[in-house]
């Protein structure tokens, strides 16, 4: 969706006019000049009651406006958080429009990962940065409630609303694509997702190390050794992240490779299917030997011009014969592919020999991933190709999804540049103030600073990420349900090495203390559950939903009792 520029800059107009403004109650007017007039106090109180000398609040950069009322903070985070809520839009914009004209690879693996993460990493970064040590130090809390906000919303809110928008009807354990039927059948539907979504899980879940390391000395109960654990554990995280964006670099490569052999593996059970439905006699003779007569008779059956060999033309007329079509079956590649296969004497044509000794070979390998038990049946083809359409749908197919040429590349690649920069700009501008807004919200109100970001800041910096999951799982698709959720879990993922890698570097290089046993153990709950849950299965009924929306009250609950009944913080 196209984002509309100006409202923001009039917003951030109408906070620069703000700024300009400045004032303070008179308590004591003993010191005003007067022509003998004396007037009595005034009944009526002032109407606006700027902080008094001793509640005076810290302009950031020196202009923007800051108050010491709750009211006034409240307004400010609502304001600064639509703020950081364009610039995560901005960014999600420009990014998608690069990735259009470049393509995945370096983009997609690299830089997307990043820029979506950049909101979140701002406001890490400043709330360490600012003031005297004892000041980064209390506003540091800031920077992790919003990093545990943002993990425990986009795994419990967010992910339980996809599956309700997305759910489809549930039929041999798989969603079926825009079938819904059957209402909010708890167990009766669902999403389901390819393999590839599960790998993300499984990398969301590894990314939770450098929270365990960091935590070991005070496991331990150790003093000593907590400046060093912080270190390693920046160094893990900070490997973490280069390793997480290669394989994104490398991913789609990899996906492509094993997508083309499961089509292939496909393309084989087929034909063995096609060959005993029509095979004169049974393929195995009583002693279970291969009935080579029967496959000399459905050799001559596809020899249709009768010379002795299988041509590319002949190949493409069993293909098509077939009739792939669930698989979206790019026809030519799969004869090329079969055509290598059954030719070992790579002359580009398939003898007698030749096709006896492949489809030998074939009934061996299907016969060893058989799940019938009946002896001397051939059930096993059949068992054998269901098990091959089910693999090829777990790995996702992106025939579908091909790729539209961009009409104007020159304006776009512009438009996505210059989208990235006011995003960038906006991100780094409004992100100290909002922690201040916080820190001094926190203050007037006497509520932790740690609950005001863990609920609020993450509905500003992750809104755009969020509307976008739940629309496009709204397409009730299993490829746009995978793609969903493996956005959740990269986000979740960027979150446990590039905006912890800023938060223990900010903790390491200003000596400040790391103190976050209860937050850091909700993170682990959080990402390990929900991180193991979606690797052990590729189908989630709506009944998981509800498990999701409880973590979060859960994750909230947790915080409370462990800092302020238990006293861990």
């Amino acid at each position: 969706m196209a984002c509309q520029p100006k409202p923001a800059l009039a917003l951030v107009f109408i906070l620069l006019l703000c700024g300009l403004a400045y004032a303070r109650r008179i308590r004591d007017q003993s010191d005003l000049i007067s022509d003998d007039v004396v007037v009595g106090a005034s009944k009526f109180p002032p109407l606006l009651r700027l902080p008094a000398a001793e509640e005076v609040c810290e302009e950031t950069y020196g202009f923007m406006p800051c108050t010491s009322t709750a009211l006034g903070n409240l307004f400010l985070i609502l304001v600064y958080g639509y703020l950081m809520f364009l610039a995560a839009t901005y960014l999600s914009t420009g990014s998608e429009l690069l990735l259009e004209i470049l393509g995945p690879g370096i983009v997609g693996g690299l830089f997307l990962p990043v820029l979506g993460a950049l909101p979140d990493a701002m406001l890490i970064l400043v709330s360490g940065l600012s003031g005297s040590r004892e000041t980064a130090q209390s506003q540091v809390s800031v920077g992790m409630g919003l990093l545990a906000g943002s993990t425990v919303m986009l795994l419990t809110l967010i992910w339980g609303t996809c599956i309700i928008v997305g759910k489809c009807d549930i039929e041999n354990s798989v969603a079926v694509d825009s079938k819904d039927t059957k209402a909010f059948s708890l167990a009766g539907s669902g999403i389901s997702t390819d393999i590839w979504t599960s790998y993300a899980s499984i990398i969301m879940a590894i990314s939770v190390i450098p929270f365990i390391i960091v935590q070991l000395p005070q496991i331990l109960h150790s003093n000593s050794g907590r400046h060093l654990a912080v270190l390693i554990a920046l160094i893990v995280s900070a490997s973490l992240l280069i390793a997480y964006c290669l394989y994104q670099v490398f991913q789609p490569m990899v996906q492509r490779r094993r997508i083309a052999y499961a089509k292939h593996k496909h393309v084989v059970a087929g034909i063995l299917k096609h060959l005993k439905m029509h095979a004169f006699g049974k393929l195995y003779g009583e002693d279970g030997k291969l009935n080579v007569e029967v496959l000399r008779k459905l050799f001559r059956t596809i020899d249709d011009n009768k010379d002795g060999y299988l041509s590319h033309t002949e190949l493409r007329a069993l293909i098509v014969g077939i009739r792939f079509s669930e698989s979206n079956l790019d026809e030519d590649d799969a004869v090329v592919k079969l055509m290598k296969d059954l030719d070992s004497s790579r002359d580009s044509r398939v003898d007698l020999h030749e096709f006896i000794s492949t489809v030998a070979r074939w009934l061996e390998e299907a016969k060893g991933a058989k799940t019938s038990n009946h002896t001397g049946s051939m059930k096993f083809i059949d068992d054998f190709h269901e098990q091959t359409r089910r693999e090829h749908d777990l790995l996702g197919d992106q025939g579908d999804e091909a790729a539209e040429g961009v009409d104007n590349p020159r304006w776009t690649s512009v438009k996505a540049v210059l989208l990235l920069l006011l995003g960038t700009v906006i991100a780094a501008v409004f992100a100290d103030p909002l922690v201040d807004a916080v820190d001094n919200f926190s203050t007037a109100t006497s509520i932790p600073s740690f609950f005001i970001s863990f609920i609020v800041l993450p509905l500003a910096t992750n809104s755009s990420e969020a509307v976008s999951a739940i629309i496009f799982a709204s397409r009730k698709k299993l490829r746009s349900a995978s793609l969903t959720f493996s956005e959740l879990y990269g986000a979740v993922t960027m979150n446990n090495v590039l905006c912890l890698s800023v938060f223990l570097a900010l903790v390491y290089v200003r000596g400040l203390v790391w103190d976050f046993s209860s937050e850091v153990l909700v993170i682990l709950i959080v990402c390990v559950v929900m991180g193991v849950f979606a690797s052990i299965r590729t189908t989630f009924p709506l009944w998981t939903s509800l498990l999701a929306f409880l973590l979060y009250p859960f994750s909230l609950a947790l915080v409370y009792v462990l800092d302020y009944v238990f006293g861990w913080s």
